[in-house]
């Protein structure tokens, strides 16, 4: 198997971290939660030398997806033409919102999202020629999925599972015990030397949280 590369962009003032999945060999790979900065995204974009075969999105919230539509056409304007995918449509409310919510917070440069197809349960990815499944796992928002590569030991979970925290639930469309669900019944389950790269903040592994997050304590064991 080809070497697999990650990196990660921190972008906008909520220090979301875009994530660039790659193939070393062909350079193929996958843009995820490119939520802001699209300049500066497209900048790693061309310092790697990748290919962008997608754009992915685990939510809609608008420090995971507000700059999807900006680095689509920066990318279709360096010749590479990289449809939106995901999340659930459960989240089109949204990514309709985006725009708003970013003057909100003082944002600029945000833009509603409209993904070239929505992404399901079940699903399966190629992501530089490695397959990834998709989960739905809500909570955090209702349309919320994480992305599973087996071949690598790797998930992508946005904003379902921190390193020693989860994902907040106190939106009116929040719902915790959806939440602690989705990380009992489809993330633990991957198995703990699975590793995990989330929205905000430093990675870990399954195994670490299940042992250590204060969140998971009664579901873990």
């Amino acid at each position: 198997m080809s070497e697999f590369k990650a990196a990660i962009v921190p972008v906008t003032p909520f220090q979301q971290n875009c994530a660039l999945l790659w193939d070393a060999t062909t350079r193929r790979g996958a843009v995820i939660d490119p939520g802001g900065d699209a300049p500066t995204i497209l900048q790693a974009v061309r310092d790697t030398g990748m290919i962008v075969e997608t754009i992915l999105l685990t939510h809609g919230h608008l420090d995971h997806a507000g700059g999807a539509m900006a680095l689509q056409r920066l990318l279709a304007a360096d010749g590479q033409i990289a449809p939106i995918a995901g999340p659930d449509s459960r989240d089109k409310f949204l990514l309709d919102g985006i725009a708003e919510q970013g003057r909100k917070y003082g944002i600029a440069g945000l833009d509603n999202a409209t993904p070239d197809r929505w992404l399901t349960e079940g699903e399966q990815l190629n992501i530089g020629g490695v397959p990834f499944g998709v989960l739905h796992c809500p909570g955090h928002t209702p349309g919320h999925i994480v992305f599973f590569a087996a071949q690598l030991g790797l998930a992508i979970v946005g904003d379902v599972l921190f390193r020693g925290s989860i994902g907040r639930t106190d939106f009116p469309y929040g719902d915790h015990a959806a939440l602690l669900d989705a990380i009992a019944g489809k993330l633990l389950p991957l198995g703990d030397g699975v590793a995990f790269l989330c929205g905000h903040g430093p990675g870990s592994t399954i195994g670490a949280e299940r042992q250590s997050n204060p969140f998971l304590t009664d579901i873990s064991h």
